[in-house]
């Protein structure tokens, strides 16, 4: 026989991981769908047209990396993404003898930028669109200009806190071009048809997402088709496809699932829901302000994906008194930005800065992260506070799908 309180805590824990098993599937049909495109040589590709644009210059170079960041973190997802442009950097920096600190440095604070641009570019933006059910479509209204915006911020910053290394040496500038024009795109495609196909399959997904929604379907759905596709038009082996997919981050979002829906039962962060509605005296803008400011700073404490994950519940409990729109919207762009703020605030930080002491480049202090990384996010946080102020005092959220 079994125990009624056993079976029916085993019942909980099957509605908490019912509730997040999307997240789960777009993770995981996201990860195939990379890592064939990538033996394309698609990534490659593109990353090296846009290298040869800069012809050498340091400046137009770093320009160009932060851009590119965001482009393949908002297409890739952020792992995948600051990986592809990361390698890239390093190769160009080390082809054309120039310092990689700035160069990392700016990748990984525009990484968590470009995880802004839609539903399924970050790790903690799927979370939350998620659990709040945020149309795809209301993405590109309302955090992709916070994503450029930032970006702009981030380019702003780290530029000026690293000028004197971004200043090339004049006399270098046409060996340096002449380095960058010799570089052969095509010289990582082993299969043009198959890179056509991968091309073809990156677009038809992502178009997938943006449609999905209205269609009733699950974004999960689209990222395994997408991946299934990619396995059966590359002829690679699944078994060789999946063994790609990082079991390990799925594990932990298991157990984090877990977690937070355990707390979420004990009544802990219902509390703490109400106590940031009781400090905000039920006015929007200051619950606002609360949130997105205490989100910003935990998130670089922490990481911002256990915080995202705590803050779902206190957030949902929040909306039944307030405006759930400026909230949720809120809590999703805090959440990616706040993990500017340490080294290890988020993931790209961390693939970032590994990489830079695995190619012997010089560390990255705290304290030296801390200047430039951190005054950074204020920044960000003070663009994306005025942001949403304007959306909530003009009322210009998209209606949320079910939120009268």
């Amino acid at each position: 026989f079994i125990d009624a309180s056993v079976e029916s805590r085993s019942d909980e824990v099957h509605e908490v991981l019912a509730k997040d098993i999307g997240v789960l599937g777009v993770i995981v049909g996201t990860s195939i769908l990379v890592d064939v495109s990538g033996k394309s040589g698609l990534f490659q590709f593109l990353a090296v047209k846009i290298a040869k644009r800069a012809q050498g210059d340091p400046q137009k170079l770093f320009t160009l990396l932060i851009a590119l960041t965001v482009v393949f973190v908002s297409l890739l997802t952020i792992a995948p993404g600051t990986l592809i442009v990361v390698s890239l950097g390093i190769v160009l920096c080390r082809t054309l003898k120039l310092e990689p600190k700035p160069f990392l440095v700016g990748i990984a604070i525009s990484a968590n930028s470009g995880a802004l641009v839609t539903f399924a570019s970050g790790i903690c933006t799927l979370m939350v669109g998620s659990a709040a059910n945020l149309p795809y479509m209301h993405f590109f209204i309302v955090s992709t200009p916070m994503a450029i915006a930032t970006a702009v911020v981030a380019w702003f910053v780290v530029k000026r806190f690293y000028k004197e290394q971004l200043t090339g040496d004049p006399a270098t500038a046409v060996a340096r071009a002449d380095a960058v024009a010799a570089f052969d795109e095509w010289a990582m495609v082993p299969d043009r048809r198959m890179f056509w196909r991968s091309a073809m399959l990156l677009i038809l997904t992502i178009i997938g997402f943006a449609i999905a929604q209205p269609l009733g379907l699950g974004l999960d759905f689209v990222a395994m088709t997408g991946g299934a596709a990619a396995i059966l038009f590359s002829g690679q082996n699944p078994e060789d496809a999946i063994k790609k997919v990082n079991w390990n981050v799925i594990v932990f979002f298991i157990g984090l699932f877990v977690m937070i829906g355990t707390v979420e039962h004990s009544g802990l962060l219902q509390k703490a829901a109400g106590l940031l509605s009781d400090l905000s005296a039920g006015n929007i803008h200051v619950a606002t302000v609360l949130l997105v400011v205490f989100t910003a700073v935990t998130s670089g404490i922490m990481d911002n994906i256990p915080v995202a994950a705590t803050m779902i519940p206190i957030v949902a409990t929040m909306t039944e008194t307030l405006p759930a729109a400026p909230l949720w919207w809120g809590l999703t762009i805090s959440a990616n930005l706040g993990g500017n703020g340490t080294p290890i605030g988020s993931i790209s930080g961390v693939i970032a800065l590994s990489a830079l002491q695995e190619s012997g480049g010089e560390k990255v202090s705290w304290g030296e992260w801390f200047k430039v990384g951190a005054v950074c996010m204020v920044f960000q946080v003070l663009v994306v506070l005025a942001w949403l102020s304007m959306f909530t005092i003009f009322d210009l959220y998209p209606e949320l799908p079910g939120v009268k």
